[in-house]
């Protein structure tokens, strides 16, 4: 049994394939032991030659296998390496991206090292154009400032707290959990949530592990799945099952953000059964009114710390950040009496 399973799922990829298995030769090649690393490509169908590509070289690299199967989509590809892999972890990788030198060694290392976690991150560099893609640029800066259990777990429900193809995890999560999910929402965020709702801990070593590029054909760019929307409905689900068990005063929580945006949002929630007590905002001319019933604070209107549990819907990270260490600065602790949401 190979220690290490790298799941790479490949459709039409013939541009950058070459370029994303060779990053992982080196991680391969250099393994403490013989076969312990394993890189499963599934060829999703492709029509540009990339499966020809991927039997060329494996031809001259045994530790590449390549399946290949008609067009099913992503989360199909995704199961069916899981399925083949013989791996104790899983690692993934995607065919447009680079992985870093010592990447699976640095994350194998982790695990081995931490039985309490579940599935590593990486640090990440951004491999698109800094100006053009300023919001997929910033993500990868916040995802990077994340890196204990603790900050990932309470951070979950502001974005996807991880880049898909920077991951490592106990291929028993699986087996306990649940694979990939198909349906209309982003299968890694869904995949994170569910298991982080399971108890799973997740962190993030403090390396190097990808380079993540941000091609026009990426499909987070492209797929319904990865809207805006298809991430507030999914994040929605499992929002309010964490209140469920964690707001003492579920169903009714305090709402800090009430323009137009953040009510389109929250109705999600709402669709869930969460209650809005009251909004907060900083606007005078919003302060005094209600919405949906419920009225609009001042921040100093809120209750005292203890007595009620607030969900601060607020999407510009500093004005977040000013949110956090106001109510900081006021007795409110983070994951009991607030948590940030975007």
């Amino acid at each position: 049994m190979s220690a290490v399973s790298v799941i790479l799922p490949v459709y039409n990829a013939h541009r950058t394939l070459r370029e994303a298995v060779e990053s992982l030769e080196a991680d391969v090649l250099h393994a403490a032991e013989p076969d312990c690393v394993e890189v499963i490509a599934v060829n999703d169908g492709s029509t540009d030659g990339s499966g020809e590509m991927l039997d060329a070289m494996a031809r001259i690299a045994p530790w590449l296998r390549v399946l290949h199967r008609s067009h099913g989509g992503i989360v199909s590809a995704l199961n069916a390496g899981l399925a083949a892999a013989r791996g104790t972890y899983i690692a993934r990788m995607d065919a447009d991206d680079a992985s870093l030198p010592g990447r699976l060694t640095h994350q194998r290392a982790y695990l081995d090292a931490h039985p309490d976690i579940g599935l590593v991150g990486g640090q990440v560099e951004f491999g698109g154009d800094h100006g053009s893609a300023r919001g997929y640029a910033l993500h990868v800066d916040w995802l990077n400032t994340l890196s204990t259990p603790e900050d990932i777990m309470l951070a979950r429900f502001i974005e996807s707290p991880f880049a898909h193809p920077s991951v490592m995890f106990r291929r028993e999560l699986v087996e306990r959990y649940g694979g990939y999910r198909d349906g209309a929402f982003p299968e890694d965020y869904e995949l994170w949530l569910r298991w982080m709702d399971a108890g799973v801990r997740m962190a993030r070593v403090d390396a190097p592990v990808l380079r993540w590029n941000d091609p026009p054909a990426r499909l987070s760019r492209t797929d319904a799945r990865y809207s805006v929307a298809a991430f507030y409905t999914i994040k929605a689900q499992y929002l309010e099952c964490w209140l469920s068990r964690e707001n003492p005063f579920h169903p009714d929580v305090y709402l800090w953000g009430a323009g137009r945006i953040t009510r389109q949002r929250v109705r999600k929630l709402q669709d869930e059964g969460v209650r809005v007590r009251a909004w907060v905002d900083i606007d005078p001319a919003k302060i005094g009114q209600r919405i949906g019933g419920a009225p609009v604070l001042s921040q100093e209107q809120l209750p005292s710390p203890g007595s009620c549990f607030i969900l601060t819907y607020v999407g510009n990270r500093d004005a977040r950040s000013e949110i956090a260490s106001w109510l900081d600065a006021r007795g409110y602790r983070l994951g009991v009496d607030y948590l940030p949401v975007a």
